[in-house]
């Protein structure tokens, strides 16, 4: 179903190792907004949403996926050459405690991924919001690590994960649209 290209969807670079950036970071990995989440809720909506939208909670789903690599990348690349002090002080003792230099789903506070993260009520247009919600939330979070960072190699791929949040949410925004006018339509005949 997919092709796996082996390289990042967009270029990932940073100034310096900064572990506490890498645990705000974290957040966009295993936190209730970020890219799992994303991605398992739109792959499992897709079941139960009508087949000309399906082909959208596809492409996000996965692009979803692509982002995640990208924190992952970010995650790695801000800590590997930190040492155990340098973590402890960032907030991450625990983390490395438990899983060393791996990365683990959780958020940024600590708390594990669990899949009351991902909503999906098997309505549509109820979904659909529920994705625009997702993906407002993403892109304000993105803006506040923006804001947490003071490394403009780091920024620039942030700002690039923030704007593919906006055209998520403007294409689901379509999506919704799309439906009601064909609801109306149901209503009319």
């Amino acid at each position: 179903m997919w092709v796996y290209e082996k390289k990042l969807q967009y270029p990932v670079r940073v100034s310096r190792c900064n572990p506490r950036l890498a645990k705000y970071l974290i957040e966009q990995y295993g936190g209730a907004d970020g890219e799992l989440a994303a991605a398992l809720r739109y792959l499992n909506q897709r079941y139960t949403i009508p087949d000309r939208i399906v082909g959208l909670l596809t492409d996000i789903g996965t692009e979803e996926l692509a982002h995640l690599e990208m924190i992952a990348t970010m995650v790695y690349k801000l800590t590997k050459d930190a040492t155990p002090d340098q973590l402890r002080e960032a907030g991450l003792g625990e983390h490395f405690a438990d899983h060393g230099p791996a990365l683990f789903y959780h958020n940024a506070a600590g708390v594990p991924f669990t899949a009351t993260f991902i909503q999906a009520k098997g309505d549509p247009i109820t979904d659909l919001y529920e994705d625009i919600a997702a993906e407002e939330k993403a892109r304000a979070t993105y803006q506040w690590l923006i804001d947490l960072s003071d490394d403009p190699d780091l920024n620039d791929s942030l700002r690039f994960l923030r704007e593919r949040e906006v055209v998520h949410s403007q294409r689901f925004r379509e999506a919704v649209e799309i439906l009601k006018e064909e609801q109306q339509r149901k209503k009319i005949f």
